[in-house]
């Protein structure tokens, strides 16, 4: 075996992380032109999580939240609020979520943990009813979302980090689409972030190791869903 194909076969990768995706890879291997990979919380997000498929109720919603959070702000800021988020947003469980009043919003409102913006934090609460409203009219916010990309992940083949845009006509029809259900913090830049975070775009340019052009590249990666007995499955990368 070549030392490529060692460095991805996992024999360089230390143990795996709480959800049991292994990792971490190397820092030889090349990678999408992100300033701040020398973060290890921001490179280990690219390598393990940024384009790989996601489904699941929960788990779209934490990123419809951590997203619309982001907004203003840097992406590594609110990945370091991540678990605080996590707690603050009952394991962004929308039903939980949902059933939100006054005080609780006065307690986020003084938890150092997640942004503290008031609008931020009301529409996180919304959003969970809206997705609740989703439900009740026999839909998912999976469904939503996947259905405006295709139902499957596409593989995009941008040569340079500049090239990937930040928002496309499928963004623009879906923040349309969730504005009018009632969601706020979902314009078109927040929903192709969305898209590319949780893969139904794969926007890793073609010399990053995640892309599944790269010759090296693993052709595999893991799947997230709310089961954690699906984790572990390897569908192909999207």
């Amino acid at each position: 075996m070549s030392r490529g194909a060692d460095l991805l076969s996992g024999r360089d990768r230390s143990g795996p992380d709480r959800e049991g995706r292994a990792g971490p890879y190397p820092p030889s291997l090349p990678r999408c032109g992100w300033p701040g990979l020398a973060d290890p919380l921001y490179e280990r997000y690219h390598d393990q999580e940024w384009g790989t498929p996601l489904h699941g109720e929960s788990r779209l919603f934490e990123f419809l939240v951590l997203e619309g959070a982001q907004a203003g702000l840097s992406w590594r800021t609110i990945l370091h609020r991540r678990e605080g988020y996590r707690r603050a947003f009952g394991g962004f469980d929308p039903a939980k979520v949902a059933a939100y009043g006054p005080g609780k919003v006065q307690a986020l409102m003084q938890d150092p943990g997640i942004v503290r913006n008031r609008r931020k934090v009301l529409s996180a609460i919304e959003n969970a009813r809206c997705v609740l409203r989703l439900q009740e009219g026999g839909t998912s916010l999976d469904r939503l979302l996947w259905d405006r990309f295709g139902g499957r992940p596409r593989v995009n083949h941008w040569r340079e980090w500049k090239d990937v845009p930040s928002r496309t006509e499928e963004s623009d029809k879906l923040s349309r689409e969730l504005r009018g259900a009632g969601f706020s913090f979902v314009g078109s830049t927040i929903c192709y972030a969305l898209a590319q975070a949780t893969g139904m775009v794969n926007d890793h340019v073609v010399g990053c190791f995640r892309h599944p052009d790269f010759p090296l590249s693993p052709r595999s990666t893991f799947s997230r869903t709310d089961d954690p007995g699906t984790r572990l499955r390897r569908p192909p990368v999207g």
